[in-house]
């Protein structure tokens, strides 16, 4: 709990942004400012966290480098993200103007929305170097369990983040283009603050440029992104269904998936302690301390995830209602908030699988479990959708849980032979 608590105020903290976001849009625009948000933000996330295994891959090499003793292996692990980050985030920066044209083409939203949602685009870019440069630190603190840090570092970019999307919609009528660009400017200011709080670990390690341990970052970035961009497709498929089924309906299954974010957020504060916790037993040949990590982690998860979704059948119609005046968009919300409650609890077994397996670096079985779970849910979603419409959606997505929690279940089996069987260190010893 000391290591998950401030992981879960820090995720609090992140999925406020995009509640935030969607709140200040509620308030003040109507459906087609709240679909350009959906739709924008769902092409940022496709973009932006298909290079999440800058924050995942370094999270599990850090912890085995310490679970090893090799602090000075953990600190190059910090750096190699960091120039990893600002030269991917550079390279989106300058494709800006390309992706603009193209990443909304798949969602088929109205051209007023589209518009819309292109200015958000046009102002969020601007923070990209910024962003995956985050990722790094934010892997870094995880993986030596410096939690606080990482609190403070999201509430710095939180609190930016709604003093200027208040400014710049609500003060300056910007719309969508104010929701991006308040982001946009926050991920600046988070990341000099986070580089303050991890510069003493920038000075230049020997081993840097090792090849073993450059070809370890390597292998594990290449899996997680191909589960990482599998997973992310389920999400802008799910919002192209709901696309399909009319504005009015995908604005209020983006108010809904607002509410499945903060629960993921949150809930991933045990399966993040789950990352670092195996991850050091897995680099310390520790297989008894893996599997209580593992137990402990998922039990606490798992008592959460049934309070959330107790909340949400609660409480859920009352935050609805009081944030969102476009009535057509409250109303499609408020019909499918009882399917949107069940995802705390049934998304537990999958979240807290993919900490066990991002720990240690054991990205085959994330890449295995991540397209079978992005082709089964895609051929639930095609089968139920012209059968029962936005109902089939919502089951269709409900199953893609169970599909990803199943798939890595399979390969369980193997990690945990995998730790009894002494592997070898992926970083090397300084």
């Amino acid at each position: 709990m000391r290591l998950a608590v401030p992981v879960m105020l820090a995720q609090v903290a992140i999925a406020a942004t995009g509640v935030v976001d969607t709140a200040i849009m509620g308030l003040s625009g109507d459906k087609a400012d709240l679909a350009a948000v959906a739709v924008a933000s769902a092409a940022f996330g496709f973009i932006y966290w298909g290079f999440g295994f800058l924050r995942m891959s370094t999270t599990g090499l850090v912890a085995q480098a310490i679970g090893s003793g090799d602090q000075a292996g953990a600190r190059a692990v910090l750096q190699r993200g960091l120039l990893l980050g600002i030269i991917v985030g550079t390279v989106i920066f300058a494709l800006g103007p390309l992706l603009r044209l193209l990443v909304f083409m798949p969602f088929g939203v109205e051209s007023e929305v589209e518009d819309l949602a292109k200015g958000y685009f046009s102002a969020r870019i601007w923070g990209a170097p910024a962003l995956l440069m985050q990722y790094a630190i934010t892997g870094w603190l995880l993986g030596t369990g410096r939690t606080g840090a990482l609190l403070a570092m999201q509430i710095v970019m939180n609190g930016v983040n709604i003093i200027l999307d208040v400014w710049f919609v609500m003060g300056l009528g910007w719309g969508p283009v104010g929701i991006g660009a308040g982001t946009a400017i926050a991920e600046w200011v988070a990341l000099a603050f986070g580089i303050a709080i991890v510069f003493k670990a920038l000075k230049r390690e020997p081993g840097l440029f090792d090849r073993s341990a450059l070809l370890a970052m390597f292998n594990a970035n290449r899996d997680i992104l191909i589960r990482t961009l599998a997973l992310l497709f389920c999400f802008a498929w799910f919002i192209r269904s709901g696309a399909m089924m009319g504005t009015a309906q995908l604005a209020g299954n983006e108010v809904l998936l607002q509410f499945i974010t903060v629960s993921a957020f949150v809930l991933d504060g045990f399966a993040f302690v789950a990352e670092k916790e195996v991850g050091e037993a897995y680099g310390g040949r520790n297989p008894v301390r893996l599997r209580r990590a593992m137990r402990v982690t998922t039990e606490l998860a798992l008592v959460s995830g049934v309070l959330f979704s107790a909340v949400y059948f609660i409480g859920g119609s009352a935050v609805i209602e009081t944030f969102i005046k476009d009535e057509e968009a409250r109303a499609a919300a408020l019909a499918f908030l009882p399917y949107c409650a069940i995802v705390p609890l049934i998304g537990v077994p999958a979240w807290q699988l993919d900490g066990f397996f991002l720990g240690a670096t054991r990205g085959g079985a994330m890449r295995t479990a991540g397209v079978f779970s992005a082709v089964a849910y895609v051929s639930m979603d095609i089968l139920l959708r012209p059968l029962w419409g936005n109902t089939g959606v919502w089951l269709a997505f409900l199953s893609m849980y169970v599909f990803r929690a199943g798939a890595l279940a399979v390969f369980l089996p193997s990690l945990l032979k995998a730790s009894e069987d002494q592997p070898q260190p992926l970083q090397p010893q300084s």
